[in-house]
């Protein structure tokens, strides 16, 4: 995020009037809200966390400015007391946050937020807007890179992106997912991600003919040279004629040591097998032939079924839109309370007649179990945030909703992974976030500790987040007494 720009008024209106409310009544109590999501997106047995490091910069910029005084003055809403507040605001509570790039599953907390109530209460908008967006992108990325089956995936989306933020942080949040590079270069400046691409059929038209404009752009590209073939006839024209370009390159020694063909319209399936076969019989097994045109997981998948020869792909509005599910559903729900006066929290729960909307109570953190032997995830295991556990010694989950299901994990067959780590201590960054190539590197590892049933498309497997016995029982317990 731009260090210039000042999000602070990006927040509903009705955070700021909740503020000067409990400022009038003078509240100063301390609070815990969670944020997390109830469904993970796009039909996946997951979703992945993205988004901190803008979440960081927002909160380190997080002060009004005097046109911002002035402007909320200008709404005859605020009282000049408040006002007066607000001039001199900045966070000073604790934040703590699941890294990104973590896979992570519906309910678990992925942002604790620990600070006076009217702070708490103002960063909830904007951070459920960062952390939303991201995470969203992020997790349709590993869906589509999964469909690839190693295959590269180039992140084309920008032009149909919801606006520039969108598409610079939502090709941020597509590398982070897997995504090799980007198309968007204010991204690739801002982030340090690769930039990629190719030319438009306007360069092919804007020659007399194709071959020419292939020749030009072969030799203004020696080292990086994919020519687009489909604008005329990809079969009878786009091919031989990128042929030619290549054969010309070998005889006067300038062979590209990256090359190949792109494909963007038609039977990608049966273009790419047809192009492969003239490809290899005049000489060029290793020219890639990379493809585009409204792909998605789904379409990728059932082009690898049909044996396209495809090994590079550039997805592009599908991805960063999240065509099929167009929002993440991230909420921010106030979990406990502590007065001045008290020592420890009291737990605060939202009841709801849809059972999936009651919220876990109480100041909470996040455990992984992970099969000792396999590396893989067993399962998440919300608790409170004084909760210990022991590897050695014989562990009981349940599900959180049906609490029939019931498993034990022998002690020394699992290890446990604290995932919530602190950000903000008293107001401070106390978190280094890696490179956006760093994390990256960090949420394949993460992938790979996910089954492939849990990975699947269509139907995955569940990965099961349970409640620990005593917030279980915490639950029950203000449950019951609403009754």
């Amino acid at each position: 995020m731009d260090e210039k720009r000042n999000f602070t008024l990006l927040t509903d209106f009705y955070e700021l009037t909740m503020m000067q409310g409990y400022f009038r009544e003078k509240a100063d109590d301390i609070v815990v809200f969670d944020a997390f999501y109830r469904k993970n997106p796009s039909g996946s047995g997951y979703a992945i966390a993205c988004g901190l490091e803008q979440v960081i910069d927002y909160i380190k910029n997080l002060s009004f400015s005097y046109e911002d005084v002035d402007y909320l003055r200008s709404l005859n809403m605020f009282d000049e007391e408040f006002l007066n507040y607000l001039a001199g605001f900045h966070f000073t509570g604790d934040i703590y946050a699941i890294p990104e790039g973590s896979v992570v599953f519906p309910y678990e907390p992925l942002v604790k937020v620990v600070a006076p109530i009217m702070e708490a209460q103002l960063v909830e908008t904007a951070l459920l807007n960062i952390v939303n967006h991201q995470s969203l992108i992020a997790t349709k990325a590993s869906r589509v890179c999964y469909a690839a089956k190693g295959d590269g995936i180039m992140e084309f989306g920008l032009r149909r992106a919801q606006g520039p933020d969108a598409g610079t942080f939502g090709a941020r949040a597509a590398v982070i997912g897997g995504c090799v590079g980007t198309s968007n270069v204010i991204c690739g400046k801002q982030f340090g991600v690769p930039v990629l691409g190719t030319h438009a059929h306007s360069w092919i038209m804007s020659f007399p003919d194709e071959y020419t404009a292939f020749k030009r752009y072969a030799e203004l590209y020696p080292d990086a040279c994919t020519l687009l073939v489909d604008t005329y006839d990809t079969l009878k024209s786009g091919v031989p004629n990128a042929i030619r370009v290549f054969d010309e390159m070998k005889a006067e020694g300038k062979m590209p040591t990256r090359y190949g063909i792109r494909l963007d319209s038609g039977d990608l399936a049966y273009l790419s097998k047809k192009a492969r076969k003239m490809l290899d019989a005049a000489g060029y097994p290793d020219a890639v032939i990379a493809a585009s045109s409204d792909l998605d997981e789904y379409l990728i998948n059932s082009l690898k079924n049909q044996g396209a020869a495809i090994t590079s792909w550039g997805v592009g509005t599908n991805l960063i839109t999240s065509a099929d599910n167009p929002s993440f559903g991230g909420v921010y729900k106030l979990a406990a309370i502590k007065k001045p006066e008290d020592e420890e929290f009291t737990a605060k729960i939202k009841i709801s007649e849809n059972p999936a909307k009651i919220t876990n109570p109480g100041n909470k953190t996040v455990f992984r179990l992970y099969n000792k032997e396999t590396g893989k995830i067993k399962a998440d295991l919300i608790a409170l945030s004084d909760e210990t556990y022991n590897e050695a010694e014989d562990l009981e989950i349940f599900d959180q909703m049906a609490t029939w299901k019931r498993s034990t994990l022998p002690g020394g067959s699992y290890e446990i992974r604290e995932m919530l780590v602190p950000v903000f201590l008293k107001g401070q960054c106390v978190y280094q976030n890696p490179s956006t190539m760093e994390i990256r590197e960090y949420c394949q590892k993460e992938l790979n500790t996910l089954w492939d049933e849990t990975r699947r498309l269509v139907n995955p497997q569940e990965v099961f987040v349970d409640l620990s016995k005593p917030l279980y029982d915490l639950k029950q317990k203000l449950l019951n007494s609403r009754h």
